[in-house]
């Protein structure tokens, strides 16, 4: 039954675990199991923190700012920070904490007919739940690795290496030069290319799977499955070790970085200003994109989280302290990168440039070399290596905590019951863990390449952005939305935001969404292979897997409304948006609808088209 439960000083609808019952169909009632809250707000920021703090904070960031001009690279970024990322971030997470509903029904109920919008970021959650572990394996990997008495990958007497091997120790690499073989490949190469990916030179090599890295996988898969199998019950108290530990870790190389010598020439390199790089389009979309990475929007998640806190939590303010956080996380990581690549380039007595590098290339090869040039090299190389199991696993299972969200407010008689939630989490973890084999083959690399480049990327991440500021600037309103915001917090936020959500933010992503188009080339994966064709329209088919949910949704919700066509598109540009919280609360007297209908034994929690419950 509907059971009233009222806290801080307003009523919430809950399902009470213990004497709820509900009918499955089988002649016997089985309790309906609460939803939840997170047990209090740092439970919440922690959760967040880490979803938006991820690997792109690290080994994208740094590399963005050396590349783009420096120092000057922050310009574009705080634009793009101010104008898109916590306006839409706002956006996301007051979404979730009203209606306390995830990414689909959230969206379904606040704008019809841009419904679409929740299916869209569930996909690509899904995707990221197939190649996103790899890099989790790949850590593991080296994370074992690392408790041999010598690093495997800082000297050629293993037996991967080759004829070819060639250590490079330090300063004798200026004064060998020229006793280099030709072709030849450097252990820590080897050990990446020959031991880890048994990499192949053909993309179509898709057998056999690497048995080790399959178990580190599966050993991937286990933690983020208990990590998120009891709901916000057992994510939250996770958060609180796997969220903290990256920045322990981080302020600790940091420290160490910056003591090295040569770190002072690595930090010039990272922030040394060019203001002519300001005038090349590249940069401005390298921020933007970059923005969107990182703090995670368009993704669903934060709706998701969102929705789990108390109807009256200031989001308005978590927001600011989040993002700042995140964005001061991008910036210190860039010290301590930029630091320990110095100490490296000096130690090889070469310029930095050719140390310099972006996504795995930085994590899994420079990083892992300079550490071996460090006195006890596998102290480091445990605390890198755990530094980036901890950044992954934490937007990885809040990813899934997030798709689980959306399955169960969609269906919520039938999976908030005994173990229903459980065994689907285990089918979906189960049904990941096979898809990602096929990145841990001699050509997974490649389909891991395709994967990263299309099918979280930028264009569709701008996309629906354009679409999710558009429901709420032109369709709904930006003055309604600001009323359901106080009805929260008790103020309203910053008029800009209402700018923001009307002009800005669409026309900025516009722009940048259009520029990408035209600027685009064929990825070039590794060993500078160019993707082929037939990779290519696989990588878009990924792209339109998600970007496609917006036509269809709106299609198929203007054939269900009835009416002319002209009504149907009224009917739908508004749904009937309602509170989390039923009667009064401390910050509005006025009588809030309750969020959920009683319609014969079952409980709906969610409105489908035209007010109907949605099937089960």
């Amino acid at each position: 039954m509907l059971q009233m439960n009222a806290e801080q000083g307003f009523p919430l609808i809950t399902i009470s675990s213990a004497p709820s019952k509900v009918s499955d169909g089988a002649g016997e009632d089985t309790p309906l199991q609460d939803r939840g809250h997170w047990a209090n707000k740092t439970e919440y920021l922690l959760a967040v923190l880490g979803h938006v703090v991820g690997l792109g904070n690290v080994w994208r960031f740094p590399y963005l700012c050396y590349r783009n001009g420096g120092g000057v690279f922050f310009v574009p970024y705080l634009l793009f920070l101010a104008i898109c990322g916590i306006p839409l971030f706002l956006l996301e997470t007051s979404l979730g904490q009203y209606t306390s509903l995830g990414g689909v029904c959230a969206w379904r109920n606040f704008c019809p007919l841009f419904g679409g919008l929740g299916y869209a970021t569930q996909m690509m959650i899904l995707h990221g739940c197939v190649y996103y572990t790899t890099v989790l394996a790949w850590a593991l990997y080296y994370l074992v690795h690392s408790f041999q008495p010598q690093l495997p990958w800082s000297h050629c007497n293993n037996t991967w290496n080759t004829d070819s091997c060639f250590q490079f120790e330090g300063h004798n690499f200026t004064a060998n030069v020229t006793a280099i073989p030709e072709n030849a490949a450097s252990s820590i190469m080897e050990f990446w290319r020959r031991e880890v990916l048994q990499l192949s030179s053909r993309m179509e090599d898709l057998s056999p799977v690497s048995w080790r890295l399959a178990l580190c996988l599966l050993a991937i898969w286990v933690l983020c499955y208990f990590s998120v199998w009891k709901g916000v019950k057992s994510t939250g108290k996770v958060v609180y070790f796997t969220a903290t530990f990256p920045f322990f870790t981080l302020l600790v190389l940091l420290v160490r970085g910056v003591t090295l010598p040569g770190a002072d020439q690595g930090i010039i390199y990272y922030l040394k200003p060019n203001p002519t790089r300001l005038a090349d389009p590249q940069v401005w979309m390298d921020a933007g994109t970059q923005v969107f990475f990182s703090y995670g929007i368009c993704m669903g998640s934060l709706t998701a989280l969102g929705s789990y806190n108390r109807f009256n939590n200031d989001c308005f303010k978590d927001c600011f302290t989040l993002c700042i956080l995140n964005s001061g996380t991008s910036i210190v990581a860039g010290f301590a990168v930029f630091s320990i690549l110095g100490f490296m380039a000096q130690e090889q007595g070469i310029d930095i440039s050719e140390v310099a590098q972006s996504g795995p290339g930085l994590a899994f090869i420079a990083f892992p070399r300079a550490i071996a040039m460090m006195p006890l090299p596998q102290l480091w190389a445990v605390c890198f290596f755990l530094m980036i199991i901890m950044l992954g696993l934490d937007s990885q299972f809040t990813g899934i905590e997030a798709l689980m969200t959306s399955l169960t407010d969609l269906y919520p008689t039938f999976i908030r019951k005994g173990y229903r939630r459980e065994l689907l989490l285990l089918l979906l973890c189960a049904v990941s863990f096979l898809l990602g084999l096929i990145m841990i083959t001699p050509g997974g690399l490649y389909v891991f390449q395709i994967y990263d480049h299309y099918s979280c990327s930028g264009p569709s991440l701008l996309l629906l952005s354009i679409f999710q500021t558009m429901a709420v600037g032109w369709l709904y309103g930006p003055d309604r939305y600001f009323s359901a915001i106080k009805s929260m917090i008790g103020y309203r936020p910053w008029p800009v935001f209402k700018v923001c959500w009307r002009y800005l933010t669409p026309i900025l992503s516009t722009g940048t969404f259009f520029f990408s188009l035209v600027r685009w080339t064929p990825p070039v994966l590794a060993k500078r292979l160019v993707a082929p064709g037939w990779a290519i329209g696989l990588g878009w088919l990924l792209t339109l897997s998600s970007v496609s949910m917006l036509p269809v949704w709106a299609t198929y919700a203007l054939l269900k409304t009835p009416g002319s066509l002209h009504k149907r598109i009224y009917q739908l540009k508004n749904g009937n948006v309602t509170p989390s919280a039923k009667a009064e609360n401390k910050h509005q007297n006025t009588r809030l609808q309750a969020a959920a209908t009683v319609e014969g034994p079952k409980v709906c929690l969610t409105l489908g088209i035209n007010g109907e419950c949605p099937k089960v």
